[in-house]
């Protein structure tokens, strides 16, 4: 089946799915494989349950005028996701970046909507599946859409870049993570970097953090740029207050005033800028773009504040990497609070980086004063360092379940291998 064929097909049927889990009647079925599943064992299951179609690259070992055989299914989910594409004559913002793409996507999303229609990545589909889903779910009535893009390797933003055709791009930060399949810091900042040499080479728009300079050496030949910082920049603002919840000034052509957020610390503030940024350039409203920024919350465990059984937990557990763990440390370090608990999982990714990048976080954590501090996984544990230490989440779960705390501040956060979520579950 050509893709002109099967976008036919997409258009009676816009539903796609790669999970018979998930699957509605009128769905059409991706049966993708990889290392440990074959989508394509699912056929015949996907049909009973009411599959419009199925796509497969294996014989199913039956014939059905709904089975349609393909090389290979990824490469055709992909390909079929950029004649998608295609049909748009739209701004595609592509969000990259080592640290708060996801928060930045989602307060993106917050001001654009206010004003456009947007659609944008759901949770974090940000990879070679998700991305392609998600502009397979974007519709006719699309104004603007905002894809987020994680990267683990060289040439994967590339790859990204080639079915998203970003107009514009935005590269939060490069900061040491998956250090093991970049291969060092160089290797994240060309990674990253794939997707300002896409804008470059189509005369996109980027918004860059005024305050990286290696951003802008990135960033040397793109025509069209907006910045936003600290200083010196078209968007500045400056934190007033970050305990416990981060409040900004800001100051551009539009905007100019206090935006009190439900971000918890002000390693947002880059975060929150380039969504005042991007909603100026777009010419959403000031008060709109206040308004939205007020009032969007976190989830999903990142930099959430949970308050449970009397205590406050700063839940940021969905991912970390020495960068972003450094960040939270120190921002706590600076919260006003009688009794402080730390409670840190392993980073995931690193490679021969891990024991320094671990060894760093512990010497970090002796320049302050906490009331407990709890390492979670081996990691940490082969150390030996003079904390407390366990396992896993489970076995800090339970430690943590016997202390009965009560009017404490906790910051729990770890790489999402580590699950660090579990230690407040049930509590």
């Amino acid at each position: 089946m050509q893709i002109e064929q099967l976008y036919q097909l997409y258009l009676q049927y816009p539903s796609v799915q790669t999970d018979t889990r998930k699957l509605k009647a009128g769905d059409l079925f991706f049966a993708l494989k990889g290392d440990h599943f074959n989508g394509n064992l699912f056929a015949k299951q996907a049909l009973e349950k009411g599959a419009a179609a199925v796509i497969v690259d294996e014989d199913p070992g039956f014939t059905d005028e709904r089975i349609h055989k393909t090389d290979d299914v990824l490469t055709t989910l992909q390909q079929l996701a950029l004649h998608h594409r295609k049909q748009f004559n739209i701004p595609f913002l592509a969000i990259t970046g080592s640290n708060g793409k996801t928060t930045t996507k989602e307060l993106i999303h917050a001001v654009l909507s206010t004003r456009y229609k947007t659609y944008t990545t759901e949770g974090n589909l940000n990879n070679h599946i998700g991305i392609p889903l998600t502009l397979l779910k974007i519709g006719q009535d699309a104004e603007i859409a905002v894809v987020e893009m994680g990267a683990n390797h060289q040439k994967e933003i590339e790859g990204y870049c080639q079915y998203t055709l970003p107009t514009h791009g935005i590269i939060n930060n490069c900061g040491k993570a998956h250090l093991e399949g970049f291969g060092g810091i160089e290797g994240v900042r060309k990674g990253k970097g794939e997707l300002f040499d896409f804008i470059r080479q189509h005369n996109g728009t980027i918004f860059i953090n005024a305050d990286y300079e290696y951003l802008q050496t990135m960033s040397h030949g793109i025509s069209h740029q907006i910045t936003y910082g600290t200083q010196h920049a078209e968007t500045t603002g400056v934190v007033v207050e970050h305990d416990p919840f981060l409040k900004v000034v800001v100051t551009n052509a539009t905007v100019n005033g206090t935006i009190q957020t439900q971000l918890v610390g002000d390693y947002n503030l880059p975060n929150l800028l380039a969504a005042v940024a991007v909603g100026a350039y777009f010419k959403v409203p000031e008060a709109k773009i206040i308004h939205a920024l007020e009032h969007y919350k976190p989830s999903n465990s990142r930099s959430q504040m949970v308050l449970k059984d009397g205590n406050h937990i700063i839940l940021d557990a969905y991912n970390a990497n020495p960068s972003s763990m450094k960040l939270a440390i120190e921002n706590f370090a600076k919260v006003q609070a009688s009794k402080k608990i730390l409670m840190l999982g392993s980073m995931a990714e690193l490679g021969t980086e891990s024991e320094t990048e671990h060894r760093a976080i512990v010497e970090l954590i002796r320049h302050f004063t906490w009331d407990h501090v709890i390492l979670v996984g081996p990691e940490f544990e082969r150390l030996g360092h003079e904390f407390l230490s366990f396992r896993n989440a489970e076995e800090a779960r339970q430690w943590y379940l016997e202390q009965h705390f009560s009017s404490a501040h906790l910051l729990i956060k770890g790489s999402r291998s580590m699950k660090m979520e579990r230690i407040i579950e049930s509590a």
